[in-house]
């Protein structure tokens, strides 16, 4: 998860801060039919990858602060399979509508994210999907005012260097390994020096 690919747009001036609640939502039951966002996701990668027009989104205008979507290959025994992309936006501006960023973001995950060769049709229907729906952060102090199954985090150190990493991660179930995380993967060691915000997001499955 690149904050570095992140597509900044203006800021929200107006959007209120939530209460740091992690809201897993599954509205729909998984054997059945997946959670809109979910299906608008996998239906905007299908037609960009073949090269037809995007779908059509509703009306619908309440763009969160971010919005992230993850991309897993199948997995066996209950368990995600591979990574396959996982592309972020932040700071949305008010007139972005959700599911259009949702698309663009989603085929940006499939087919922009570097450490992945861009995915192929077949692939589509066998993907799982994920999509984050991030609440605008808030400074803490320090790894006392962290949950990694809860809150998402990030950290900014020395020469403005910036990671961001979202809630309830496999591997990162203590404060003090995803505040390590987040240092590695901004590019800084242990002992540095950073500020740190923390931020929750609806996951939509």
């Amino acid at each position: 998860l690149d904050p570095d690919r992140k597509h900044r747009r203006q800021p929200q001036a107006s959007r209120p801060s939530s209460s740091f609640n992690h809201t897993p939502d599954s509205l729909c039951d998984h054997s059945k039919m997946p959670h809109r966002l979910v299906q608008f996701a996998k239906d905007s990668i299908r037609a960009h990858l073949r090269g037809d027009s995007p779908p059509v989104a509703s009306s619908e205008n309440i763009p969160p602060w971010g919005v992230f979507v993850s991309l897993h290959g199948p997995g066996t025994g209950g368990e995600e399979g591979p990574l396959r992309g996982c592309v972020g936006s932040l700071d949305l501006a008010e007139d972005v509508r959700l599911e259009d960023e949702v698309g663009r973001v989603a085929v940006s995950s499939a087919t922009a994210d570097p450490r992945f060769e861009p995915l192929t049709p077949a692939e589509v229907d066998d993907l799982v999907i994920t999509v984050y729906l991030l609440d605008p952060p808030e400074e803490v102090e320090g790894p006392t005012d962290l949950d990694p199954g809860k809150l998402g985090i990030i950290v900014t150190g020395r020469r403005g260097r910036k990671a961001l990493l979202l809630p309830d991660l496999p591997g990162l179930d203590t404060a003090e390994r995803q505040l390590e995380a987040a240092k590695r993967k901004a590019g800084l060691g242990p002992d540095d020096e950073v500020s740190i915000q923390r931020f929750t997001a609806r996951i939509i499955t």
